[in-house]
């Protein structure tokens, strides 16, 4: 299966990341593909402050969508 997300898509956690103090929910943008299916996501806070990069894997993130797709 052709994986759907992109540098520079805007995803949400599925799963907690304890470590990084991530949780499920947590909206962040892909910034770099690291393998087929991992992606290296940058998670900032409002302000525009990194909170925490890390390397997450297609199956723990939900693509986001901005305008209206086919279903």
């Amino acid at each position: 299966m052709l994986n759907p997300i992109k540098i520079y898509d805007v995803v949400a956690l599925l799963k907690d990341i304890p470590q990084k103090n991530l949780s499920k929910g947590q909206v962040g943008t892909a910034v770099e593909q690291l393998d087929d299916n991992v992606f290296e996501i940058e998670f900032v806070n409002t302000k525009g402050e990194t909170l925490a990069l890390e390397a997450v894997h297609t199956a723990d993130l939900f693509l986001l969508h901005f305008e209206l797709e086919k279903a």
